[in-house]
């Protein structure tokens, strides 16, 4: 009579431990994916034990974790699992670009799967970093800021070497954000040589 129970509250772990490393996407792990959604209440009171709530777009296919509001309840800061960072410029700009690129993607409607090839981010960076004789140096700087993005979970290396951008880019660049996009790219393309600038925050997990 207590196996159904045994059995859910593996799934429930498994689930949890999953999306303690980070994103859970259904068109990678679609069995996962489908426990996470059948077991979401169970895994947000679990997660709410170490200030954590979980988010589930089922639309876009992907759910993760985030710390909730500090003011929800006093909480000691040792038991927060997850952080809001604030990014360097050059990986904010990246970030800000995709999330418009994917913007107008979706809007011309067609193939669900943004992808791009390197040189296409190269070119989409370089107008906004500060001039350089130096191109293989304007390179290596855009591809490390693609590494980092591949990091945070923003980007998706495909077998050809170009990147998949991931639509949880959307729940960190919001509507709101992106409507002030062109704004903010202008003071970027004036400003682009403030090397320590930033003006993305991030919730991640913590390394």
């Amino acid at each position: 009579m207590t196996q159904p129970t045994v059995r859910t509250d593996s799934e429930l772990s498994h689930v949890v431990t999953a999306l303690m490393k980070g994103v859970v996407y259904r068109d990678t792990h679609a069995q996962l994916f489908a426990d996470l959604v059948t077991l979401v209440p169970q895994v947000r009171d679990y997660v709410a034990t170490i200030a954590l709530t979980v988010v589930v777009d089922e639309s876009e296919g992907y759910a993760y974790l985030q710390a909730l509001p500090e003011d929800d309840e006093e909480r000691d800061t040792a038991l927060r699992l997850v952080a809001r960072r604030s990014l360097p410029f050059d990986v904010s700009l990246l970030l800000a670009l995709l999330r418009k690129r994917l913007a107008q993607f979706d809007s011309e409607g067609g193939e669900t799967r943004l992808i791009l090839r390197r040189d296409e981010i190269v070119e989409m960076l370089r107008v906004f970093l500060p001039s350089s004789s130096n191109d293989v140096r304007t390179v290596s700087k855009v591809e490390a800021n693609i590494h980092r993005a591949v990091e945070l979970g923003f980007l998706r290396v495909v077998p050809d070497g170009s990147y998949e951008v991931r639509r949880i880019l959307k729940a960190f660049v919001d509507a709101q954000w992106l409507a002030e996009l062109d704004a903010r790219l202008a003071e970027y393309a004036a400003h682009g040589a403030a090397s320590g600038m930033t003006s993305l925050s991030y919730s991640g997990m913590e390394s």
